[in-house]
C-alpha cells in the first residue's frame, strides 16, 4: 500500500504542496519553540566576575515554600540574596582552604555609561575575576577608583559617580586590563565600597581556593549559603538568569502550544481540501471493489510519507529558526545575552514525533465519509456535493461550541496574567474550531444573504453568487483558515493593547503629582527635592516583583507620608494612612481582606509577614501590593527609583535646579512620566510568529482551493467568459469570503477580549487601535486576492480544451 501511496504523491503534487508546506512549517515552529523550552530546562549561565574563584559561596538564589500538601516548591529570586560578614571568617576556618576573597556589590553608574548592570565594588574582590591593572594604581583613599577597560576615562580624570547613596566625585587612579562582555565595574577602597553598599556587615559573595575546598565548604555554610562550582557560579552571579530560564520554558510552552493546536486546524483543514478535490478518484476506486480499510490504509500511507518529507527539513530549518528566536529575545531583553542556546535532539525529534502522526490522523478523518460509502453512493457523492452536513460534524462542533462558551465564562473569572495569558489564545481556537466545524452551516446562512445583492446585479457578481451558494463545503473549508488569521491576530495583539491601555489609563488617573523625578533617583534626591520651597510632598517609589506560595505579584514600594498628594489608587476599603511597617495595601481581586495577614518572599527571598490594610482598585497601574519603601528597598539591588512631587506652585526649574549634582536624572510632568501604552517587542515577535503561520495556512488553504478550480475555469471559458471575467468572478467570491470571514473572526475576538478585559481590568471595554484592525483586516483581504489572484491566472494559461483533458 505504500508503494501506490507513493505512486499518488508522485502524480498529484499540486494537490498535496499546500499539506506539504503546512507541515513543514509546523515542524519548524515545533521545533523552535522545542529548543527554547530545552535552553530553559538545560541552559546555564557562565561566569564573568567569578570566572577566576573555583569555588564561590553565595546567598540562595531561589525561594523555597512549603505547599499545603507538604510538597517543597523553590522559585528564582530576582535580587541577590547578601551574607553576613562573619561567614567569611568561618569559611577561613575550613580545613583545606587556602584563600578567601570576600565581594560587596551596589549600583554605580558612571557618566555616559550603561545605567544597568552597572556595579561598584571593593578592590579587594578585583581577584574573583581576576581583574589586573592596565594603567595607574589600586584605590587607596575614599575619593579615588579604579574603572574597568570598558570605560572611557583615563588616569586622572574626575569623574562623579551615581551611587544609591547619591552622587560623588572621585578621580581616576587606575584602569583594569580587563573588560567584561556583559557588565560594568568600577573598584573603589575597601573602605568607601562599604559605606556606599549601605548594607553595613552584608557580602554579596564569598571566594574560596582552591577547588577541592568545596564539599567542606558546603558542609560548613549548610543552612546558611550556598556553594557554587563551575557554570553553578554565574547562576549566583547573574540573579536574573534563574528567571530567564523559568520565562523560556513559560514563553516556549505557550508559543507551542498555540502553534500545534494552529498546525492541526491547519492541517486538517488542509488534508479536508485535497480530499475533496480527489472525491472522484476516491470513487472511482471503491467502484473498482477497493475497500474501506484499503482506501484508509492508501490516505494515511500518504500521510505518513508526506508527513516524514515535510517534517524532517521542517525540524531542520526550526533549528535556525530557534537560533533566530533566542538571539531575538536577548536583544530584547527577555533572556540574558549570556544564556546560550540549547541545541540538542529532543526538540526536532519531538517535532516530528507530533507532526507526521497529526498528518496521519488529520488524512484519515477527511477521508473517514468517503471511505465508508458504498461504490455507487461514492461515485454519486463525487458527482454533487453532499446536501447536508454528517450528524458526526454538528455534534462535534456543538461540543466545541459549548467549550468555547465555558473558556470565555472562564476567562472572565481570571484576573491575572499568568492566567489569562494561555487562556486568551485557548478560547479563540475553541470559538475558530467551532466555526471550521460548523462552516458548511454558517457558509450557507452567511452567504445567502450575501448573494442576494451580488444575484440582483447579474452578470459576473450573478456567477460569483451561483459559485458561492453551490459550493458550500469548498466554501466552509476557505472561510476557516481566514476566519482563523482575523481572531487569532485581533485576539493577541489587542489582549496586550488592552492591558496596556488599561494600565495607561490607571496611572493617569492615579498619579496626581505635579512631577515625577526620574528614571534612577537615590534617596537623597527626594531629600533634596523636599528641601525645595514650596514642594508639598515627595513620594519616592521603587517597583520590584514578590513571590507567594502560589503566584508572583508585582509591587511599589512607596514612602507613606503625604501619599494622598501624589498617588490616588483608588481605596475600595480599609487606609492607606494605616500603611507602614508591617503593612501593605493591595489591589482587588486577589483574594485579600483587610486584616489579613499574608506571607511571601521578598525580591532577594527574604520571608516577611505584612498585615493588609488597604484593598485598591487601580492594581494594572501600580501594582499587585504596595509596600513600604523602606521595606523594599533593603531586598532589592538597586534601591533607586522614581520620586513622585506634589508641588502646584513650583516651576520646573527650580526642582531642577535641586537635582543638578545627580547626573542623569531628569524633571517630567505627570502627563509625559505616565504614559505606558507601549508593550514589549519580544511578545509582538513570538505573536506575529503565530499570526504568521495562520497566515500561511490561509493562503495555503485559498492557493489549493483555486489551483482545484482548473476544469471549472476551463469550462467557463469554453462557455464564451473572458479571462478578465473569470478573475472578476473570482475576486467578487473572494470577497464576499473576506467579508464573512471578517464578521466571524472579530466576533469571536471581540467576545474574547471582552471576557479578557472583564477578569483583568474589571470593565467590559477593550482597547482597539483602529489603524491595527483595519490593518488585520487589510492584510488578510490582501493575502487573499493574491492567493486567488496568483493560482487562477497560472490556471488559466492553459488552452480550455486542453485543461478539459487533464488528470483529475
Amino acid at each position: 500500500m505504500i508503494s501506490y501511496a507513493w505512486s499518488t504523491l508522485r502524480f498529484r503534487k499540486p494537490a498535496f504542496a499546500g499539506a506539504f508546506i503546512a507541515l513543514f512549517c509546523a515542524a519548524a515552529l515545533i521545533t523552535a519553540c522545542g529548543m527554547l523550552m530545552d535552553t530553559g530546562l538545560r541552559g546555564s549561565v557562565e561566569p564573568e566576575r567569578y570566572a577566576g574563584a573555583p569555588v564561590v559561596v553565595a546567598g540562595d538564589p531561589d525561594s523555597h515554600f512549603v505547599k499545603e500538601e507538604g510538597k517543597r516548591k523553590s522559585k528564582a529570586n530576582t535580587a541577590r540574596a547578601l551574607l553576613p560578614a562573619t561567614l567569611a571568617e568561618r569559611v577561613r576556618t575550613v580545613p583545606g582552604v587556602r584563600s578567601v576573597v570576600t565581594e560587596t556589590s551596589f549600583a554605580a553608574v558612571l557618566p555616559g555609561g550603561p545605567t544597568s548592570e552597572s556595579w561598584g565594588h571593593g578592590w579587594e574582590s578585583a581577584a574573583l575575576t581576576p581583574f589586573t591593572l592596565r594603567s595607574g594604581r589600586a584605590p587607596a583613599a575614599a575619593g579615588e577608583i579604579v574603572v574597568d577597560g570598558s570605560a572611557r576615562h583615563a588616569v586622572g580624570a574626575r569623574i562623579t559617580v551615581l551611587t544609591p547613596s547619591g552622587p560623588g566625585t572621585y578621580r581616576v587612579v587606575g584602569v583594569t586590563r580587563q573588560r567584561l562582555d556583559h557588565q560594568s565595574a568600577v573598584f573603589f577602597s575597601t573602605a568607601e565600597a562599604r559605606r556606599l553598599a549601605a548594607r553595613s556587615g552584608r557580602l554579596s559573595a564569598i571566594g574560596v581556593w582552591p577547588a577541592s575546598a568545596a564539599p567542606a565548604v558546603r558542609d560548613a555554610v549548610r543552612g546558611q549559603a550556598t556553594v557554587r562550582t563551575g557554570d553553578g557560579r554565574g547562576r549566583v552571579e547573574f540573579t536574573g538568569s534563574g528567571g530567564a530560564r523559568v520565562k523560556l520554558i513559560s514563553m516556549g510552552a505557550a508559543l507551542g502550544g498555540t502553534s500545534l493546536i494552529v498546525a492541526l486546524l491547519a492541517v486538517v483543514g488542509t488534508f479536508g481540501l485535497v480530499a475533496q478535490q480527489r472525491q472522484r478518484e476516491l470513487a472511482l476506486l471503491r467502484a473498482v471493489a477497493a475497500t474501506p480499510k484499503q482506501l484508509r490504509k492508501l490516505i494515511g500511507g500518504e500521510a505518513l510519507l508526506l508527513g516524514v518529507a515535510a517534517a524532517v527539513p521542517g525540524a531542520l530549518a526550526g533549528m535556525l529558526l530557534g537560533g533566530w528566536l533566542h538571539s531575538a529575545f536577548a536583544e530584547g531583553g527577555a533572556i540574558p545575552a549570556n544564556l546560550p542556546l540549547v541545541t540538542g535532539p529532543f526538540p526536532p525529534l519531538v517535532a516530528v514525533a507530533v507532526t507526521v502522526p497529526a498528518a496521519w490522523a488529520a488524512a484519515r478523518i477527511s477521508a473517514r465519509r468517503i471511505a465508508r460509502l458504498r461504490p455507487v453512493e461514492a461515485l454519486g457523492e463525487a458527482a454533487m456535493s453532499p446536501p447536508r452536513v454528517s450528524w458526526i460534524r454538528l455534534l462535534a462542533g456543538t461540543i466545541a461550541l459549548a467549550g468555547a462558551s465555558v473558556l470565555t465564562w472562564l476567562l472572565t473569572t481570571i484576573n491575572t496574567e499568568a492566567g489569562s495569558g494561555p487562556l486568551t489564545p485557548l478560547t479563540t481556537l475553541a470559538w475558530t474550531t467551532a466555526a471550521a466545524l460548523l462552516g458548511p452551516v454558517l457558509a450557507r446562512g452567511t452567504i445567502g444573504l450575501l448573494c442576494l445583492p451580488l444575484r440582483k446585479a447579474g452578470g459576473t457578481h450573478g456567477l460569483a453568487a451561483a459559485n458561492l451558494r453551490a459550493n458550500a463545503p469548498r466554501l466552509a473549508a476557505v472561510l476557516a483558515p481566514l476566519t482563523l488569521m482575523i481572531a487569532l491576530a485581533s485576539t493577541l495583539l489587542f489582549a496586550m493593547t488592552t492591558l496596556a491601555g488599561a494600565a495607561s489609563a490607571q496611572a493617569r488617573a492615579g498619579t496626581v503629582a505635579d512631577y515625577v523625578v526620574g528614571p534612577m533617583a537615590p534617596a537623597p534626591a527626594a531629600d533634596a527635592v523636599r528641601r525645595v520651597p514650596g514642594v508639598q510632598s515627595v513620594t519616592e517609589v521603587l517597583h520590584t516583583r514578590v513571590r507567594s506560595v502560589n503566584s508572583p505579584y508585582s509591587v511599589q514600594g512607596v514612602t507613606p507620608a503625604g501619599l494622598a498628594q501624589t498617588m490616588d489608587l483608588d481605596v475600595l476599603a480599609g487606609s492607606l494612612d494605616r500603611l507602614g511597617d508591617g503593612t501593605m495595601a493591595v489591589r482587588e481581586g486577589l483574594g485579600m481582606e483587610v486584616g489579613d495577614k499574608v506571607p511571601f518572599a521578598m525580591a532577594d527571598g527574604t520571608p516577611v509577614t505584612q498585615r493588609v490594610v488597604a484593598v485598591y482598585r487601580r492594581g494594572l497601574g501600580f501594582g499587585d501590593l504596595t509596600l513600604p519603601h523602606s521595606l523594599v528597598a533593603a531586598h532589592v539591588d538597586v534601591p533607586m527609583g522614581t520620586v513622585l512631587v506634589a508641588a502646584p506652585d513650583v516651576p520646573r526649574t527650580a526642582l531642577a535646579g535641586a537635582l543638578s549634582g545627580f547626573p542623569g536624572l531628569a524633571v517630567q510632568d505627570q502627563a509625559e512620566a505616565t504614559d505606558r501604552t507601549s508593550s514589549s517587542a519580544v511578545n509582538y515577535l513570538a505573536l506575529a510568529l503565530i499570526i504568521a503561520f495562520a497566515a500561511i495556512s490561509m493562503v495555503n488553504t485559498l492557493a489549493m482551493a483555486v489551483a482545484g478550480r482548473s476544469r471549472e475555469f476551463a469550462l467557463l471559458r469554453l462557455a464564451g467568459a473572458t479571462r478578465r471575467q473569470v478573475l472578476r468572478t473570482l475576486r467578487w467570491e473572494t470577497g464576499a469570503v473576506v467579508l464573512v470571514a471578517t464578521v466571524l473572526g472579530s466576533a469571536i475576538a471581540l467576545a474574547t477580549l471582552t471576557a479578557f478585559s472583564i477578569g483583568m481590568t474589571g470593565s467590559a471595554r477593550s482597547y482597539v487601535p483602529p489603524l491595527g484592525y483595519a490593518g488585520i483586516v487589510a492584510g488578510a483581504a490582501l493575502l487573499a486576492l493574491l492567493a486567488t489572484a496568483l493560482p487562477a491566472r497560472t490556471a488559466m494559461r492553459t488552452a480550455p480544451v486542453e485543461a478539459l483533458g487533464t488528470r483529475e
